[in-house]
């Protein structure tokens, strides 16, 4: 692949990409990246050797495909500065931003485009992200190469068939690793309570989800499987399992991602409302 690529806002999602694809081999005169803010323009050209711009018009002039990796909320008023340009070279259109249809994203590009939306996570940022994409009826074939390309840079990618998978995909890896977060952060306490120092807590918790996420990875077996496989009857693992599920953690866990998917299509309504 040696299309021209355009990153329209060059935060920490469009620097992954870039560095994710420069060390897959995509060739940096191929890869281009605009930002209103010069510092932040001069350490892209320095730490990349890619060629930037301050004005998004002139970026698009040379690009194939415009990767939208600007915040949400200013998403809308990206697209009517650069509407007019990419009508003339009419692009594949790939969007980072969180939360914003792909029915929003044509209304204000005007129309008639191939738009691929993503839902990458926060540890693509380390090339080990999880990435839901979802396209609209004007994608070739070609295309979805060319946009999954692109995002299995920064780690794995799934296609949905329909665009409110999307908001599960937020759901679940969107929004993911803040659980797993979350209940690391509660292992560590619960291990200093019962006696252990910080670091060692700390330590033993990183290293204990690492293991247990490798196994998942490497292992043909389910999450089930794997878990009965270290669960001895009468032992401490089943202690500690039975009294997950008396408090029910499943209903748990359903119940807060049930919360954030409703929470990403309320957002995305509200997003829509603003055009």
């Amino acid at each position: 692949m040696n299309a021209k690529i355009c990153f329209i806002g060059a935060g920490n999602m469009a620097k992954s990409l870039i560095g994710g694809l420069l060390a897959s081999g995509y060739a940096p005169e191929n890869l281009l990246a605009t930002d209103p803010n010069l510092e932040q323009r001069n350490a892209l050209t320095a730490q990349f050797a890619i060629a930037t711009y301050a004005d998004n018009n002139e970026a698009l002039m040379h690009a194939d495909i415009v990767v939208l990796a600007v915040k949400p909320q200013i998403l809308r008023q990206v697209c009517a500065h650069i509407q007019s340009q990419v009508q003339a070279v009419s692009p594949l259109v790939i969007s980072v931003a969180a939360g914003v249809r792909t029915a929003d994203i044509q209304r204000w590009l005007g129309g008639q485009l191939p738009i691929v939306r993503t839902m990458p996570n926060t540890p693509a940022l380390i090339q080990t992200g999880a990435t839901g994409l979802y396209a609209n009826e004007q994608v070739s074939i070609e295309q979805k190469s060319q946009a999954e390309h692109i995002m299995r840079a920064t780690g794995l990618t799934l296609w949905v068939e329909q665009e409110t998978h999307i908001d599960a995909v937020t759901a679940l890896s969107g929004s993911g690793p803040a659980y797993f977060f979350l209940f690391m952060e509660a292992m560590e306490n619960a291990a200093q309570t019962l006696g252990l120092d910080a670091k060692s807590a700390h330590l033993l918790t990183m290293q204990t989800a690492l293991g247990a996420a490798k196994m998942v990875m490497e292992s043909h077996q389910d999450c089930a499987t794997l878990r009965a496989k270290v669960t001895s009857p009468g032992g401490t693992t089943e202690q500690a399992i039975a009294h997950f599920e008396q408090q029910d953690l499943r209903a748990t866990v359903a119940g807060a991602m049930q919360a954030a998917f409703q929470r990403a299509q309320t957002l995305a309504d509200q997003l829509g409302e603003e055009a």
